[in-house]
């Protein structure tokens, strides 16, 4: 198994009001400090040999964990004597290591499949893979774009400004060659992120591992108290896609963006009125939200595939700004039916992907290990309940204004009913 490094100096100057006398890793949450639920979700999946880095109040971490021995891991400690920001510990770390190695913020909780990550950074062979997902605050992360195959093309720093972008942030889980302690050649403050990781970007050592799973940062009193919520719900153990998964798998127009018939422009995207409170109520309940949309306009050569992401680029960006998030979003770009001006022959075909076939649906359970029986097909036409019930799922007809038999008014009112009885 990889070391574990966990950097748990920080002073934690945002969340001080709760805890001033204890370090923020040593924060509790439902009686057992925060650093004390990583180690435990370390040492389930076998993680064990674990190396703390502390500063500020360190003793008081020393004094707990000890050398792990009563937690079931192995700890050791490196101790920073003056401040060096949030990497530049980690040139002690030379001789050390030998492997690629795991490192953690100090002040998250999480439940994650570590397995699935360290398997896409092999594949890889890259220098760095950071943990990447969708979150409820968007607007104060900084925002990281990469390419389908996980490689990182750009890195907007939270007061950069932006266009249209998918909502996935650094989560403060990393897996590091050890050849990136190379870029330390002494003991200095260094930031992790400005320093260190935005720099692999050029020479494309960079990747993005995205997941769902659970990961929130403890940096202010109300993220503490959504934790909290969320342990007694037991919703954070449950999001560890080594467990079945429930989804709510969402159409595009006329569920989430009002119908326009075919939408060719970003621009032309307006969210339907309730749509960020139904995403908001998905996100606290721990369903999964994913979109799962035909996009015809691509065959018929009305937009390219570059547009249509830049239109779901902007329902995330507006789902953000109400504090809601999807968590992937999956597209048919194909129509079987020929004799449109500038279509692409080789997206005219009839194929398993397009709704009422199921197929990208299963694509969504293969990647995200999502019971169907369990979950929820919303959308407003009779092609989405029946992509929906030919994968199994329970399907919701929402009106659409065409005189058809539905379930719903919309979508908010339809995932208010369903949590209500789930």
């Amino acid at each position: 198994m990889m070391q574990t490094v966990i950097m748990a100096g920080g002073k934690g100057t945002r969340i001080a009001a709760m805890r001033a006398d204890v370090p923020k890793p040593m924060i509790p949450i439902c009686g057992k400090p925060i650093l004390e639920h990583q180690i435990s979700v370390l040492r389930q999946q076998g993680y064990t040999d674990i190396i703390l880095v502390v500063g500020h109040l360190g003793e008081i971490i020393r004094q707990h964990f000890g050398n792990g021995g009563k937690f079931g891991v192995s700890i050791r400690y490196i101790e920073e004597t003056e401040p060096l920001g949030t990497a530049g510990a980690l040139y002690y770390l030379k001789g050390l290591v030998q492997e690629d190695f795991l490192l953690l913020n100090g002040d998250i909780i999480f439940d994650v499949d570590f397995a699935r990550m360290l398997a896409f950074h092999k594949e890889r062979g890259c220098m760095a893979s950071v943990f990447t997902h969708p979150n409820s605050h968007p607007y104060d992360s900084g925002l990281i774009i990469a390419e389908k195959d996980g490689r990182v093309a750009r890195w907007l720093a939270k007061e950069e400004e932006r266009d249209y972008c998918r909502n996935l942030v650094n989560a403060g889980i990393h897996i590091l060659s050890p050849s990136i302690l190379e870029l330390f050649p002494k003991p200095e403050k260094t930031d992790l992120d400005r320093d260190i990781l935005k720099k692999l970007i050029p020479s494309g050592q960079l990747y993005a591992y995205t997941s769902p799973e659970y990961v929130k940062d403890m940096g202010t009193p109300e993220r503490c108290q959504k934790v909290t919520e969320d342990m007694h719900k037991k919703i954070i153990a449950t999001k560890n896609l080594h467990n079945k998964q429930k989804a709510f798998f969402l159409d595009r127009d006329g569920t989430l963006n009002i119908f326009k018939d075919f939408i060719t422009r970003a621009e032309d995207i307006e969210l339907c009125p309730g749509a960020a409170e139904a995403v908001r109520l998905i996100n606290d309940s721990g369903y999964l939200a994913i979109i799962i949309t035909n996009q015809p306009v691509i065959a018929r050569g009305e937009a390219t595939f570059e547009e249509v992401e830049r239109m779901l680029d902007k329902i995330e960006t507006m789902l953000g700004k109400d504090g809601a998030y999807i968590d992937d979003r999956f597209y048919c770009p194909h129509h079987p039916n020929g004799g449109f001006e500038g279509e692409r022959p080789e997206l005219k075909i009839s194929c398993s992907c397009r709704k009422p076939q199921p197929g990208l649906l299963f694509q969504a359970a293969e990647k995200y290990n999502i019971d169907l029986s369990q979950s929820y097909m919303i959308g407003d036409s009779l092609r989405d309940t029946g992509a929906g019930k030919n994968a199994g799922c329970m399907s919701f007809l929402l009106n659409d204004r065409k005189g058809n038999d539905y379930d719903y008014e919309d979508l908010l009112a339809c995932v208010k009913d369903i949590l209500l009885t789930a």
